[in-house]
This record gives structure tokens, sequence and C-alpha cells, in this order.
């Protein structure tokens, strides 16, 4: 059975995470993307907006030193939402960054409109990313 459409454009969205190809995702994400972090860290929070998003991507790269990465295990979607199942992993300060996570995404004509971070072990992200 084939992905469905929603599914593909989180498949390529990581991927070009994943090879640092900001371009092909800024054509995926809305410009008033939505992106929810939970915890209590330097990364937690409402980012409102792609330039936001993207900062917070930027300042992920720095505090890892370019360690941080996302291996995707599933996808799941409809014509509404998405599910993406990962396992995250960095290295920082001497500390390993290893979590199986969650994220939710609302997509809206093809567009990455809201994100929703679940990560497996929020004491373990908030140590990490503090």
């Amino acid at each position: 059975m084939a992905d469905h459409p929603n599914a593909t454009l989180l498949r390529n969205g990581y991927e070009a995470f994943g090879k640092g190809d900001m371009a092909t995702i800024t054509e995926l994400f809305s410009e008033d993307v939505v992106w929810h972090l939970p915890g209590n860290n330097q990364l937690s929070g409402v980012h409102r907006g792609r330039d936001a998003v993207f900062a917070i991507f930027a300042k992920t790269t720095q505090l890892s030193g370019g360690t941080f990465k996302i291996e995707v295990h599933d996808i799941l979607a409809n014509d509404e939402h998405a599910v993406a199942l990962t396992r995250g992993t960095a290295s920082r300060q001497g500390k390993q960054y290893d979590s199986l996570e969650a994220a939710a995404y609302h997509i809206s004509n093809g567009k990455v409109t809201e994100f929703w971070s679940f990560p497996g072990n929020q004491r373990l992200a908030d140590e990490f990313w503090s």
C-alpha cells in the first residue's frame, strides 16, 4: 500500500532535516507554523512562525554540536494529521540523549501548520537540553 501524501510529506521533511536542507523544509512548513516543545529546557515553549522554528532547529544543532539525529520508525497519516514515531539521539558536554519519541502534526493544504513533540522521557530531555 502506498503512503498517504501527508506521510510522504513528513518523510521528505525528516530526510531534508537530516541533510540540513532548509529550502525543502521551507516549502513543507506554512509561514505561520506553530511548534510546541514540552518541558523545562532551553528549547521548550511554543514557537510561532517559520523563522522561530528554524531558530529552534539552529539552537538544537548548536547545543548538540551537530550531533542531533532523528531516525524515523514509522509515520501514520490522514488528510489532516500525521504522527511520526522516531528515535532522537545526540551528545552534548559528555551527556548522551537517546529517546523514543512521538510527534503529532497538523497538515493543511500540503503544509505543516502545527507540531507537538512527545519525548518518551521528558526528564531526560530536560536534563540534556538544559
